[in-house]
């Protein structure tokens, strides 16, 4: 890698599922250092139609973010924007202008999905969708939630954008697919990289309202002036497209070496998968439900999603609006200290993936495979610990032997990384070594992108991922016997 003399300036708006943040990065000569400037919650709502998120609230919070960033760092020359997939906003009027957002867009989590699953597969089943799109079969991506809606909204509006894209058109005015997202539609070919029109008007999908694509290190444009204006930054600044998804960003700054690991961005979801060169489409792939990702520098992941911390987060929700606090790291000490003997459910099962109450879903899975649910909240804590560390190690063993990987070790970054417990489990489950972190990887690989493209550094991913080694040094758990 060359690094320039002087460190670069960058900003980086990152929205998961839970929460978003703004990140300053620097980079640059041997230097890769972030600092978050603001830090905003993402609370879906519950409408009459259903659960959206409330994304022009968390707009606003990103450019009070921005605004900040500025004030403090006038020199930010790039800003680039990532987030979770699959979901999107409707648009009518982008070539004018000034287009109107036709509603908040729908979370993935809502029921309406099921329809869209329905008209899919009268047209073409998923084995043939597997075929085109190397998706594995999620009943929220993109496509089936297009067929659920009514025909006369698609019909009104001209453009869809994705949840990056979307935020990315706010903030310059121009509308493109980062392709890292795009290929989670399931529109997108897996083996060309461009939309797959045979496929869209096979499904009955309106082509007219995708837009052209773009890849990870494109410049979008510059901020609009009323933007710009608004939080504060100089004209000219550059909006970068990233890898847009937040686990191609966040797989950027895995520190490893792909021919012989497996990561997992373990936050509300658990992604556990390869990178590898080109995608993998036999039979054993779709038997498995892996999917093949778009990744940055056309690497493609191939993954599997699990559950992630999301069952676990939920539960602690539902705790604490019964009126009884809680107290995280007390709760996984002491769920350390429990031991083992707690039931290992099947943290996959459908059952888990809209909001309620978890503890009664484990109770009733319990109740009908035959074994003993949990009784306190700290076994609950560790049943849910213990059952997502079986989903990655058994993943995680199925991802390297589907890509071809001799995997020796694990790689876990994002929120997961923190959790210890989940940590060591992973590794004495998998028998492999697992090395925690960096936590903030999808920040990292945000700023790291656009710091490339910015020419403050160059190189191959694996250059990149040697900055971040250099760095962000990772905690290590080998397997207990």
């Amino acid at each position: 890698m060359t690094e320039s003399a002087e460190t670069g300036t960058v900003a980086a708006i990152d929205m998961g599922a839970t929460s978003g943040r703004v990140i300053v990065g620097h980079v640059g000569g041997g230097v890769l250092e972030t600092r978050q400037v603001a830090r905003f919650a993402n609370d879906p709502v519950e409408a009459i139609d259903g659960l959206h998120w409330n994304l022009l609230g968390m707009y606003g919070a990103a450019l009070t973010g921005l605004r900040t960033a500025f004030r403090d760092e006038p020199g930010i020359a790039s800003i680039g924007v990532d987030a979770w997939a699959v979901d999107y906003g409707l648009l009518r009027g982008v070539g004018e202008g000034r287009a109107r957002l036709l509603g908040e867009p729908f979370h993935y989590r809502d029921a309406r999905t099921t329809a869209g699953v329905a008209a899919v597969h009268q047209r073409m089943p998923h084995s043939a969708l597997f075929a085109r799109n190397g998706l594995q079969f999620l009943p929220f991506n993109t496509l089936y939630q297009f067929a659920a809606e009514p025909p006369e909204q698609l019909a009104f509006a001209d453009t869809a954008l994705l949840i990056p894209d979307l935020v990315g058109y706010w903030l310059t005015g121009i509308a493109r697919a980062e392709r890292s997202n795009a290929s989670t539609t399931g529109l997108l070919g897996v083996e060309s990289g461009e939309w797959d029109d045979e496929l869209i008007a096979t499904l009955g999908l309106p082509r007219g309202i995708l837009p052209p694509l773009i890849s990870a290190g494109e410049r979008l444009g510059s901020l609009l002036p009323d933007v710009a204006s608004a939080i504060g930054a100089p004209a000219g600044v550059s909006v970068t497209a990233v890898g847009s998804h937040d686990t191609a960003s966040a797989v950027v700054a895995v520190p490893m070496h792909p021919e012989s690991a497996v990561y997992i961005s373990c936050g509300t979801w658990g992604l556990v998968g390869v990178e590898v060169e080109h995608p993998v489409l036999g039979p054993d792939a779709i038997a498995a439900n892996y999917t093949n990702e778009g990744g940055v520098d056309g690497r493609v992941r191939l993954l599997h999603n699990v559950m992630g911390l999301w069952v676990l987060s939920e539960t602690l929700r539902g705790w604490e609006r019964e009126g009884h606090p809680v107290d995280l790291t007390a709760l996984l000490d002491a769920a350390a200290e429990a031991g083992p003997g707690v039931p290992v459910f099947d943290i996959n099962d459908p059952r888990f993936l809209p909001p309620g109450d978890m503890p009664a879903r484990i109770d009733a899975w319990c109740e009908e495979h035959g074994v003993p649910a949990p009784r306190t909240r700290t076994h609950y804590v560790r049943s849910i610990v213990e059952s997502l560390a079986q989903a990655f190690a058994k993943s995680a063993a199925r991802a390297a032997e589907l890509g071809g990987v001799d995997a020796r070790t694990i790689h876990i970054v994002g929120g997961g990384a923190l959790n210890r417990l989940l940590c060591q489990r992973t590794a004495d489950r998998s028998g492999m070594t697992v090395l925690a972190g960096p936590v903030e990887a999808t920040a990292l690989g945000n700023v790291l992108v656009q710091a490339r493209a910015m020419g403050y550094i160059d190189g191959s991913l694996e250059a990149l991922r040697d900055l971040v080694a250099r760095t962000h040094a990772p905690v290590r758990y080998d397997p207990r016997l």
